[in-house]
């Protein structure tokens, strides 16, 4: 029995002692396989991004209507009503004020009466020449009183006319009493109250039409040129993220002279009712013959016995390596033209050491 339970320990002991032995050595395995995968290389990478050769150039500007009216009567007067504010929107043939009408009412009276005097003077020289006319043919009368009988008919047929036309001007002056706005627009100023006595012509209100608006900024004298045939686009400080096409329209043929800037007008035929007049704005200047480059780091440039390349890495990690349009070379930078897509990540530092068969871990992004 003894002999028996020794045998059994020592059979138990050797097999503890080969399973130990045996996890030594899957262990030993591991480490060296562990060993044998080699970790990802961290890299710098910068981020391509295609802008004009030519810098942009923005300005801060103001949204200004192209027409800006100075409304008056037409004749004068003492004003009655003004029927608007300033600020407030008028449509085409709303009233804006009135003139007190008594003066005008007698006037058109006056010119009615007048009229009628002449028609009835029409009347009996149109007789008196018929007569004389008759008479002359029957031998009653000389050639002198016929004469005579023809020019007093055609003074009256003349009265007649002057009167019928002053009965025009009347009704026009009378319909003038009422200030009417000519556009759609809004009022900027009123410069008339009631009560107030008016000449013919003075203005009364102002209103800028609402159908055409521009951005009046200052340019300076080194980008006149730019100005004039370079692309233009708006955007307002209330929606910088959306943007206006501009053309140019008016510059100042001379400079101001305590800034030394020209004033410049550029329309904006595609905005709408949004756009209040008075916004602040930003015009940007580009130049529309520039070429578009990106500007990166020339470490990043990997250049041996071929053409100019750089290392573009993946999603995935994995780097290929791109031949690039080198346009110039700049203090500390490249300048490319192409080669590589806008937004792909260029790797930045140590592209000797990059093995295109090995993965890579993006550690930070340069900003360039």
């Amino acid at each position: 029995m003894l002999a028996r339970w020794i045998f059994a320990s020592y059979s138990k002991l050797l097999a503890g002692v080969l399973l130990a032995g045996m996890a030594v050595a899957l262990a030993g395995c591991n480490d060296s396989v562990a060993q044998k995968v080699e970790p990802n290389r961290p890299v710098l990478v910068a981020t391509t991004h295609y802008e004009a050769e030519t810098p942009e150039r923005s300005f801060v500007g103001t949204i200004r209507p192209r027409i800006e009216s100075d409304l008056g009567f037409r004749v004068p007067g003492k004003v009655a009503k003004r029927l608007v504010e300033v600020g407030q929107r008028v449509d085409v043939g709303q009233p804006l004020a009135t003139l007190d009408e008594v003066d005008l009412r007698l006037q058109a009276e006056q010119a009615e009466a007048e009229l009628r005097a002449a028609t009835g003077v029409l009347a009996q020289a149109a007789a008196a020449e018929t007569r004389a006319k008759n008479l002359k043919l029957d031998g009653w009368t000389t050639d002198a009183q016929l004469d005579q009988a023809k020019a007093a008919a055609d003074e009256a047929r003349a009265r007649l006319n002057r009167a019928e036309r002053s009965v025009e001007l009347t009704k026009n002056s009378l319909s003038y009493a009422t200030l009417e706005a000519d556009a759609r627009g809004v009022v900027t100023a009123t410069l008339i109250e009631p009560g107030q006595v008016v000449a013919s012509g003075q203005t009364a209100i102002r209103v800028a039409r609402l159908a055409e608006k521009e951005a009046v900024v200052a340019i300076p004298e080194t980008l006149v040129d730019r100005a004039k045939t370079g692309s233009a686009t708006v955007s307002l400080w209330s929606d910088p993220n959306k943007q206006y096409a501009a053309h140019l329209r008016e510059i100042s043929p001379s400079a101001d002279p305590a800034t030394r800037t020209y004033l410049a007008k550029f329309s904006l035929p595609d905005v709408g009712d949004n756009v209040e007049l008075g916004m602040t704005a930003t015009l940007t200047l580009s130049d529309a013959a520039t070429e578009r480059v990106a500007r990166l780091p020339l470490s990043a440039l990997f250049r041996q016995g071929g053409d100019p390349s750089l290392y573009v890495v993946d999603d995935k990690g994995e780097v290929t390596l791109r031949p690039v349009k080198v346009k110039a070379y700049e203090s500390g930078a490249v300048v490319i033209s192409g080669g590589v897509a806008e937004g792909a990540k260029i790797v930045a530092l140590g592209v000797q050491k990059i093995d295109p068969s090995q993965k890579v871990r993006v550690v930070s992004q340069l900003s360039f």
